[in-house]
């Protein structure tokens, strides 16, 4: 009974017959040509030489599914066995298309060279674990051919994609993550850090309760972050400013709108005054500098330029805050 509830539902690799690995590595070709193909389609429109690079490989990969049902045809007959990946233990498995929706082209390109590499692992151990000389044949001439799809994606790569093509397409990956999450996540931190500190220090200098200040900020963070994370994501959505998902810019304003305020609200959670607002206006400082970095960095702002308006900017709302609070 014990070992029938313990019992696993995958097949071990030791137990297939030749016929079934033979079966396995024909519907792994075929999956992997799926990929390819989906790669292909999500690169089409703005990376055209790379959708090339993945068609080309989808296309390898479907000569060499054909080859191998050519064997099978000749050693085993038509039917081909119903055995995947998925029911093997310890196969190498591949992600389905949904999970697959948000790579990069940089992790497709990865993950294109770790799929060879694990292929080609897949049939050397297969032809270690193989007594008949035929199958071992066969299983080496498979492991020499997937080692050889890493040659045939590098030079199709050098083919399609050409180093000026590559530059450009990863210069377009680069202006898409700033366009998707760094300006509007940048928005967002300014706002959450520069608008909130009037209140925040005005709360504080007015009340000289640390608890209430904090409970201020933490509800003007929160507030903040929601409405400018559903500002940012109902303006736009993307399609015509190829500014990407308006869910993905939602979220980047939104969460770090709410992050900095947060962060001169925590240290009221210290019960001293006094070491509270020191605290706070020390990272204020940090937020501020760190600001100036962010669009020196990805924004291209000269970084005297940035520091000048977003310091000076800060410090005069933080200044109105205090004055007000003391008023």
């Amino acid at each position: 009974m014990l070992a029938r509830f313990f019992r696993s539902s995958k097949r071990s690799f030791e137990s297939l017959s030749e016929q079934e690995i033979l079966a396995l590595a024909i519907a792994s070709e075929e999956d992997d040509a799926r990929i390819y193909l989906a790669y292909a389609d999500r690169l089409r429109r703005e990376f055209p030489a790379s959708a090339k690079v993945f068609e080309d490989m989808a296309e390898v990969e479907d000569t060499h599914r054909k080859s191998l049902f050519e064997i099978h045809r000749q050693r085993f007959g038509e039917r081909i066995p119903l055995i995947r990946r998925e029911h093997v233990h310890g196969f190498y498995e591949r992600k389905p298309d949904w999970l697959r929706a948000n790579l990069s082209l940089d992790a497709m390109r990865q993950e294109t060279e770790a799929m060879e590499e694990q292929a080609y692992r897949f049939y050397v151990e297969a032809a270690k674990r193989t007594s008949d000389a035929s199958t071992r044949e066969l299983l080496g001439d498979l492991a020499l051919a997937e080692q050889g799809h890493e040659d045939i994606a590098r030079m199709l790569g050098d083919k399609h994609t050409p180093e000026d093509v590559k530059r450009d397409e990863n210069e377009a990956v680069h202006r898409q993550f700033v366009l998707t999450y760094v300006q509007p996540g940048l928005a967002g931190l300014m706002d959450g850090s520069v608008s909130t500190l009037a209140p925040i220090f005005a709360a504080a200098f007015a009340t000289q309760d640390t608890w209430q200040t904090f409970l201020v900020g933490l509800s003007a963070s929160v507030g903040a972050g929601i409405s400018m994370g559903f500002t940012e994501a109902a303006h736009d959505d993307g399609k015509i400013s190829g500014r990407g998902s308006p869910v993905k810019r939602g979220l980047a304003c939104g969460i770090m709108t709410a992050l900095g305020g947060l962060g001169h609200a925590l240290p009221y959670l210290i019960p001293h005054f006094w070491t509270a607002t020191i605290t706070a206006a020390i990272i204020v400082f940090f937020e501020l500098w760190a600001i100036a970095f962010i669009q020196n960095r990805y924004m291209e702002t000269p970084f005297l330029r940035a520091a000048f308006q977003v310091v000076l900017g800060g410090g005069l709302v933080l200044g109105a805050g205090i004055l007000i609070g003391n008023g």
